[in-house]
């Protein structure tokens, strides 16, 4: 009696006899019969494309978890041990970010000539032709604006100040718009208030919620779990890398703890409790090693300080006790962690299909087959990080410009060397995720697939129907 493979009975019937080898000798002997069996092959998994992924079996979830259970016991520990207590105090110094501030509202504006305002006077230099001169003529010929600004929040709620806006002031004030204001307590009381900045709360908040939501439609309860990781990333790093740091730990013991924590937390939470989800973690592990190893290495080969601007300055100015290229390389690793995690989990999830759609591949072929995958991920991934460093220093490569320096004097320093090894060291690590975790996954579904204990789990998952068409494609058993 004739058999087709597209009879609903079928699959059921051939299931229950499957041998972990019938289908590759099937697919070796017989071209026509290999031809049907990957098209049938395809229209099996595709009831399985979302679910979960094939449980492995009881030998290989021990090897797993000999490993990832020490290491989620030591990250524990170090949480414990690092947990910082409430950040030493300082005495404000009224610079840069270290400022007290207060909410406010521009309740009027009007327009006046800045001679009459007093705001500049004659070019300092009486030269027109110099940048400083001409400045100084433009506003001293122009129109400015005397903004009446109100306090909002603090002891001072309700008191107003005013402020003269040059008319080459890069912001301008407008009536009913909303601004941040520094405090000095010390300066004369007309002049202890002043407006540094433009309250972003409500657009920031609304591209906040956008990006939420835009999240949820896509990815529904994997986007869920997706902000729910997002936030506490966000909690660990506030709550305890940060904190930790000022209270004087270590920042590269700290960076590793927390960003360990993160990783757990993000990947399981986002991705399940899986055999899948824990070769991501070891890979993305392996590759947080190599990039604390070559950072470490080069940071200090470099001599690089960390220290290149105000903020830093300001940083080891209030806490000397700092280390602040350890704080250089601690930013290299969490700031590699968000993209080791998409490359890694990428890889593990395309070894996986493969194996899905292929269950007679082995752990060469599944390699092979992913790490062509990986290459065209890696093309784009590094290609972006270089992109997205040029963008957002593209005002500081730009004075570069102006000054008409060499490539080799502006890589050589200290500010564009820093961002160079960062991106660089970050590019490694990621270059290497790919044939590791690749590797990882191909030797774990290869071996699952031959674990004499994974019967029950594949006639649930791993298990496929026969890839017959007719009397040729007929399973052999050897």
């Amino acid at each position: 009696m004739e058999q087709y493979p597209y009879q609903p009975p079928e699959p059921h019937r051939r299931d229950g006899a499957e041998q972990g080898t019938g289908h590759g000798h099937q697919a070796a002997e017989t071209g026509h019969g290999a031809a049907s069996g990957h098209g049938h092959a395809h229209g099996h998994s595709h009831s399985h494309s979302h679910g979960p992924a094939a449980p492995v079996s009881q030998h290989l979830r021990k090897v797993i978890a000999a490993v990832l259970v020490p290491f989620t016991a030591a990250v524990l520990v170090g949480l414990v041990v690092l947990w910082p207590g409430q950040a030493p105090a300082h005495k404000r110094t009224g610079v840069g970010f270290d400022r007290q501030t207060q909410q406010a509202t521009v309740t009027r504006v009007v327009e006046l000539s800045c001679a009459s305002a007093n705001a500049s006077g004659v070019p300092p230099t009486g030269d027109t032709s110099t940048a400083e001169g001409s400045s100084a003529q433009q506003q001293a010929d122009g129109t400015c604006k005397k903004a009446t600004i109100r306090v909002d929040t603090g002891k001072d709620k309700g008191r107003t100040f005013t402020e003269i806006v040059q008319p080459d002031q890069s912001r301008q004030l407008h009536q009913g718009e909303k601004v941040v204001v520094a405090y000095e307590p010390s300066a004369p009381k007309d002049l202890q208030y002043a407006v540094t900045d433009v309250n972003r709360t409500f657009p920031m908040t609304l591209l906040a919620g956008i990006f939420a939501v835009a999240v949820v439609l896509v990815g529904r309860l994997r986007g869920v779990m997706a902000l729910v990781a997002l936030a506490v990333s966000f909690l660990v790093l506030t709550l305890f890398i940060l904190p930790a740091i000022l209270e004087g730990s270590n920042p590269l013991l700290v960076a590793v703890v927390g960003s360990s924590a993160i990783m757990l937390i993000a990947l399981y939470l986002c991705h399940g409790l899986s055999a899948r989800t824990s070769v991501a973690v070891l890979g993305t592990l392996i590759s947080l090693a190599l990039i604390g190893v070559l950072g470490s290495l080069f940071i200090g080969w470099a001599a690089l300080t960390g220290n290149t601007d105000d903020n830093t300055g300001l940083i080891h100015g209030l806490y000397p006790s700092i280390d602040m290229s350890g704080l250089l390389l601690a930013g290299v690793i969490i700031g590699s962690l968000g993209v080791l995690d998409d490359v890694t989990v990428t890889q593990t999830s395309a070894v996986w299909e493969l194996h899905e759609a292929n269950p007679s591949m082995g752990w060469r072929g599944l390699y092979r087959a992913g790490i062509r995958i990986g290459r065209d991920h890696i093309a784009s991934v590094v290609n972006t990080l270089v992109l997205a460093y040029a963008g957002a220093a593209l005002p500081l490569l730009l004075l570069f410009s102006i000054a008409q320096s060499s490539v080799g004097t502006v890589a050589n320093s200290e500010l564009v060397a820093e961002e160079i090894v960062r991106t660089l060291v970050g590019s490694i690590g990621l270059v290497a995720s790919v044939p590791v975790t690749t590797a990882l996954a191909a030797l774990v579904v290869s071996a699952d697939r031959a674990a004499p204990d994974a019967g029950a789990a594949g006639a649930s998952a791993g298990a496929r129907p026969a890839p017959a068409r007719g009397g040729r494609g007929r399973r052999r058993k050897r």
